[in-house]
């Protein structure tokens, strides 16, 4: 087996020595050699005996047998899958070899050691749920590859002989089992990463070629032209970021991979700009590397990586930001200077646009449906996000689950979980199957002007039309709902709040209060928010609603000033005092 180009392990433990990141990686293989695993929303108990292909949450396990034969998107019968693939993918067995390189201590690698041949023990090849998708087999053959990179040397004989004989079965699991027909999206850029790397380290250049020639299919038509990840999602765009920007670590992928790497960068710092991502579409919960921490946060690592190793990536980070992930792949890379503060902006492919004005940071998913039957999208067409004074104002409430309860798939990707309009109780597009959605609506953007920032959106379904201009100008953000058709139908508008600091006035974080006209009134109303999938907690979410006659207007007003009580609303402007937008 052949080392990768990656840092020499003593040179980043080095680099990280004393780091706060150096604290939480050795307290987090504490728990890890303990035998309790950090896995997304949960601290799962492993016990003395680890039950690799067991849902430890919901208590259901199925056999070693061949992989076709395993039901694994039937939850009554095999559990939450992707609970049981989050604990194989290993890289909580990753931890404890870099916890080993930054202690020098034994006990952590005698633990990875006594997993992986617990591992081997009851995972066959082609045997088991842990083998029934190919981008689980990636991840795993991923981790095991840092593994041989950060302990291999110190791995018993019998072990490294039987384990790496094992990781040359996963490369060639990979070369006959590519998603290409199943799982067309970040399934298949997972394991072409994975097969390059392996070929790599295998000296199999059929594999590294494979690899190579789908991470340039995949970058040339997975990825917009604005630099926006096609699912729409914006953890699936991280998620992308970082497989492209590790395939590029390892080989040189030339000029024009590299300028549409840069692009996603940009998207990905104009979401992530305020410090956190917003999640909009499918929050998946994993990450290619270290997925430990501040999930929040994680667009901050692969933003300073990207930086680190394509020198002129905008970002304001810290030094506590190459920690995770360049430190790793880069060695003690610095990243690029600071660029200037965010600005407004929109990616037209993407259906992306950010709202920067003063302390005012708002992000708008004015497309929402990705390609395709749009299966990690939300059907959140014309929802925004908000921050104002460094604090969140309005939030997406996040994913929860994808297969463990249909009912709560649905209600966390539906359109009364956005900051949106629903219309007739019923979802801008249909619901089929945890992963897929019938009957899109038709989104069009119809105006987008600086100074003040404007933008006029369009989205149509089931015969009606709703049209949403949101303004930033005068101290607040001024958002117009007109809803077009005919007939009566029921007009619900919803926003999920960060907090509920006062309830009359209705006054929310960062100084800011929600003023409604007075033919509308605000309820109170109990929502939920995920922050990370698996886990769901109780949320206030705030309603507004109407039954009438088509057309209908409905206007509300964030306002930063707080000096005005009376939204009046009229045919061609809003006023607030002596504040005035017209349309």
């Amino acid at each position: 087996m052949r080392r990768l180009p990656l840092p020499n392990p003593a040179t980043v433990a080095e680099c990280l020595r004393g780091s706060l990141f150096e604290q939480h990686l050795c307290a987090l293989a504490e728990k890890i050699l303990n035998r309790r695993v950090p896995l997304l929303g949960y601290e799962i108990p492993l016990g003395d005996e680890i039950c690799w292909r067991r849902d430890y949450i919901h208590d259901r396990e199925t056999p070693p047998v061949y992989l076709r034969r395993i039901p694994y998107l039937d939850f009554a019968r095999a559990g939450d899958h992707k609970i049981i693939w989050e604990l194989n993918r290993h890289q909580h067995l990753v931890v404890l070899a870099q916890a080993a390189v930054l202690t020098g201590r034994k006990d952590f690698t005698n633990e990875l050691f006594a997993q992986l041949e617990s591992w081997l023990d009851q995972n066959p090849v082609g045997c088991g749920i842990n083998w029934t998708s190919a981008l689980e087999v990636a991840f795993r053959g991923l981790s095991w590859i840092w593994i041989h990179h950060l302990a291999g040397d110190r791995m018993p004989t019998p072990l490294a002989s039987r384990w790496r004989r094992s990781l040359y079965h996963h490369g060639c699991f990979l070369e006959n089992n590519l998603s290409i027909y199943f799982s067309p999206n970040t399934h298949l850029q997972g394991e072409a990463l994975a097969l390059h790397a392996l070929g790599m380290l295998f000296g199999e250049a059929r594999w590294q070629q494979r690899g190579t020639a789908l991470m340039h299919q995949i970058m040339e038509t997975h990825v917009h032209p604005d630099g926006g990840h096609f699912e729409h999602s914006s953890y699936y765009h991280l998620y992308a970021t970082d497989m492209f920007l590790f395939h590029a670590v390892l080989d040189d992928p030339g000029r024009e991979y590299l300028d549409k790497l840069r692009r996603m960068a940009r998207y990905l710092w104009a979401l992530a700009a305020p410090g956190e991502l917003p999640f909009f579409g499918d929050d998946d919960g994993g990450r290619l590397f270290y997925p430990f921490g501040n999930r929040a946060r994680f667009a901050r690592a692969t933003l300073a990586a990207c930086s680190a190793f394509l020198g002129d990536t905008p970002w304001h980070s810290d030094p506590g930001d190459l920690h995770e992930i360049a430190a790793w792949w880069l060695g003690n890379k610095s990243a690029g200077p600071p660029s200037d503060s965010p600005v407004s902006e929109f990616f037209p492919d993407s259906g992306i646009a950010t709202m920067v004005e003063g302390g005012t940071q708002l992000t708008a998913c004015v497309r929402a449906f990705g390609r395709g039957s749009a299966g990690h999208s939300h059907a959140h067409s014309l929802h925004f996000v908000l921050r104002h004074a460094g604090e969140t104002v309005l939030i997406d409430p996040g994913t929860y689950t994808y297969v463990s309860d249909p009912v709560w798939r649905d209600r966390f990707r539906g359109t009364a979980a956005h900051n949106t309009v629903r219309i007739d109780r019923r979802d801008q597009a249909d619901p089929s199957g945890p992963f897929r959605w019938a009957n899109l609506p038709e989104i069009e953007m119809v105006d987008w002007k600086p100074q003040p920032w404007r933008l006029h959106a369009r989205c149509r379904y089931r015969g009606l039309c709703h049209e949403r201009r949101i303004i930033v100008q005068h101290g607040a953000v001024w958002i117009v709902d007109d809803v077009s058709g005919a007939g009566t139908h029921r007009m619900e508008q919803f926003w999920h709040v960060e907090a509920l600091l006062d309830r009359n006035p209705i006054r929310l974080p960062g100084g800011v209060r929600l003023i409604v006209p007075e033919t509308q009134t605000v309820e109170i109303e109990q929502g939920w928010r995920s922050p990370v999938p698996g886990v769901k907690e109780p949320h206030p979410v705030l309603r507004i609603s109407v039954e009438t006659e088509l057309p209908c207007r409905m206007a509300a007003v964030f306002d930063f000033r707080n000096d005005d009580t009376i939204l009046r609303v009229e045919q061609d402007r809003l006023s607030l005092g002596d504040r005035e937008i017209r349309l």
